[in-house]
């Protein structure tokens, strides 16, 4: 469908193709009008011809038949009339007579001969069976010969002559399109019953001829009116004519072929030709099935002696071979009305060709400066107002051309001063955008850098105070242990309680200030191995890990050392792992990795896939004493972040809401101790 479309959208656009379909619409419609009447009026008129011949020979057929029954008359006849016959059947001489006949019956196709009395008897003695003695009663009183068809049963047949009925008996066939019928054997036989009266010297009928001749399984009868009928050039090489004589509705005797060899003994005739000519007493002349094939076909009923319709006489030929010579005339013809549509249809397109040349060649060049093709017409051959036309078109695209021309020079140079403005605006957006993220940048420094200051203050404050009441408990409990002497043993317990609880306090108090200024407390450290460390750190988190049945993956491929305090390193890694355990799910999987940053130091990332950070918490996750865990103090990641920070390194952070965390720590070969930048150069906080 859509190729027929586009072949009906293309008829409708294009203008050559509308009067090419003009023209030739004439052509379109009669061209079929006359193969389909040519072909209809054919049709009837072969079908015609070919039932008016199988009608004659239907015809030539009914009289070879009865002429052939008439033959049988005359030989009777010829007996009858001899002088020896008639001189030995008047002086009662019974074995010359029986002689006689005998030659006879041998000599022609009679399959009996006999002689009867003026009483119906034979001259032996045996009494005439009673079908025949209606017939042979009206013989002897008109005193004229006579024959015909005759039913009789396997018993009346042996009457006539012994081992008669054993001739007649033919098994029945299945066939198509024939009546419904329980019979399976017709034994039955028809006759050609013929009788001549015999006279004496007076004229006085004493006697008759009877002869006999059976149809059944009798093919040189058929043969004999076949040849008659369908003789050398009555019909196609590749077709044969056939004859066939029914007793009812049964071929009893024919040359229609069943299989290779052998005839069609004992099929039927279909059921609409038996309703036709037995039941109506009607012809048949038409196409028909007979047993394996179609025919063309005639029937005409078989009337015996009686007046009653007792079979059929057939003939017919071969439908095939007719149907194939029909076929091939009609292809040959229909072939040689389309070459001639095809030639005329080629012929006019050519012409159109010629004609709408300049108006198709004006189409594709207004399609192609459409998209933006520079096309010309060229030389037009056409002296008429259609290349007059072209001609015009084709100045006109010049001048069109030029103005063009023109209009792209000045856009051109437009074009340039835009693109000059716009590389100025760009680069001054840049540079606007470099301040803005540097005034960003050190409002975020400023602020983390007050936060911390003031913490700083804070904790410093906190400390001395605590420092001085811690002093003096000190002092005034080893005074009492001295006053005391042995009998402060009676609460010694107590008293090393409170000095542990006393030093306990001064190192919280030492963290507090260690925490404060990073820098007072920074001593020399010495370069240690990554991945070692971080073994022995996993040692210190094994236990949670275990607790929250969290997955750990290592990729440890760090080959650099670093240098920073190995207890602080452990302390920053403790803390991302813990935070990581406590972000996953029972099950789920940490990722830790180590890499080299050149020669610089390494890359060490922690990447949990639990619950993630929101977007808007993450520019806030190092602040001190922020925190997203129930019970927590806030204060891991800021003091991670301090301890990266104090030693020249960098801590960044991305996470994707729902899905996943991930820490990447940047840390040097060589320190770089910073005290007054709490802050890193580059701090990234982003989902990814």
């Amino acid at each position: 469908m859509p190729i027929i479309s586009r072949i009906a959208d293309t008829v409708a656009e294009s203008l050559r193709y509308k009067l090419l379909l003009l023209v030739l619409f004439p052509l379109l419609l009669l061209m079929p009008a006359i193969m389909g009447l040519t072909i209809y009026w054919s049709y009837n008129f072969t079908y015609d011809q070919l039932y008016a011949k199988v009608n004659t020979d239907l015809s030539v057929s009914h009289d070879v038949f009865m002429r052939l029954q008439r033959d049988f008359v005359s030989k009777l006849a010829i007996l009858g009339e001899s002088y020896s016959f008639r001189v030995a059947y008047s002086e009662g001489d019974m074995d010359k007579v029986e002689d006689q006949l005998a030659v006879l019956e041998k000599t022609s196709e009679f399959d009996y001969l006999y002689v009867v009395d003026t009483n119906g008897l034979r001259r032996s003695g045996k009494a005439v069976p009673a079908v025949v003695s209606p017939r042979l009663g009206d013989a002897l009183e008109f005193s004229r010969p006579g024959v015909g068809v005759q039913i009789m049963f396997p018993e009346e047949l042996e009457d006539e002559a012994a081992g008669l009925a054993e001739k007649v008996a033919i098994p029945l066939i299945q066939t198509p399109r024939a009546a419904p019928t329980s019979r399976t054997m017709e034994n039955r036989g028809m006759v050609i019953r013929a009788f001549y009266p015999l006279k004496n010297i007076q004229g006085i009928i004493r006697g008759a001829l009877v002869g006999g001749v059976l149809l059944n399984n009798n093919f040189a009868f058929v043969d004999r009116i076949r040849d008659l009928v369908y003789g050398p050039g009555s019909v196609p090489e590749d077709g044969w004519g056939t004859v066939t004589v029914f007793l009812d509705d049964v071929r009893i005797s024919t040359n229609v072929p069943l299989d290779a060899g052998e005839r069609a003994l004992g099929t039927r005739v279909s059921q609409e030709v038996r309703d036709r000519v037995l039941d109506n007493g009607q012809n048949w002349v038409d196409r028909s099935f007979v047993v394996n094939d179609w025919y063309i076909s005639a029937y005409e009923p078989i009337v015996d002696t009686f007046g009653d319709r007792v079979g059929m006489l057939y003939a017919g030929f071969l439908e095939a071979p007719y149907a194939n010579a029909y076929m091939r005339t009609i292809t040959l013809l229909v072939v040689a009305l389309l070459l001639v549509a095809i030639f005329t249809a080629l012929l006019l397109i050519n012409r159109a060709k010629q004609i709408f040349k300049p108006v198709e060649t004006m189409s594709e060049v207004v399609k192609a400066t459409q998209a933006g093709e520079d096309r010309r017409i060229g030389v037009i051959q056409s002296k008429d107002e259609i290349g007059e036309l072209a001609r015009q078109f084709d100045n006109m695209l010049m001048l069109l051309n030029e103005r063009n021309s023109q209009i792209r020079r000045a856009a051109q140079d437009l074009e340039h001063k835009v693109q000059d403005r716009t590389r100025e605006l760009e680069d001054r957006n840049v540079d606007l955008q470099k301040t803005i993220d540097l005034l960003q940048e050190a409002r975020q420094q400023l602020a983390m850098a007050e936060k911390f200051a003031a913490l700083g203050e804070l904790t410093a404050g906190v400390a001395h105070e605590i420092n001085n009441p811690t002093a003096v408990i000190l002092g005034n409990v080893d005074v009492m242990i001295r006053e005391l002497g042995p009998s402060a043993n009676s609460v010694r317990t107590e008293t090393d309680l409170v000095i542990e609880q006393v030093y306990r306090i001064r190192a919280i108090v030492d963290r507090l200030l260690r925490y404060a200024r990073p820098s007072a407390f920074a001593a020399s450290v010495e370069p240690f191995d990554v991945d070692e460390a971080i073994q022995g750190s996993l040692t210190l988190v094994g236990h949670e890990l275990e607790k929250s049945h969290a997955v750990l993956e290592k990729d440890l491929a760090a080959t650099n050392p670093i240098s920073m305090d190995r207890l602080e390193f452990q302390q920053i890694l403790v803390n991302l792992l813990l935070n990581a355990s406590q972000a996953v799910s029972p099950g789920g999987r940490i990722e830790l990795r180590t890499r080299d940053d050149g020669d610089r130091g390494v890359f060490i990332t922690v990447k949990d896939h639990g619950v993630g950070v929101p977007v808007d918490e993450l520019q806030r996750i190092f602040d001190p004493f922020y925190t997203r865990k129930r019970g927590g103090t806030g204060l891991g990641l800021s003091v991670s972040y301090g301890l990266v920070r104090r030693y020249g390194g960098q801590i960044k952070v991305e996470s994707e809401e729902g899905s996943w965390t991930c820490f990447t720590l940047q840390l040097l070969r060589v320190p770089v101790f910073e005290e007054d930048d709490p802050l890193p150069r580059q701090r990234h906080a982003g989902g990814a």
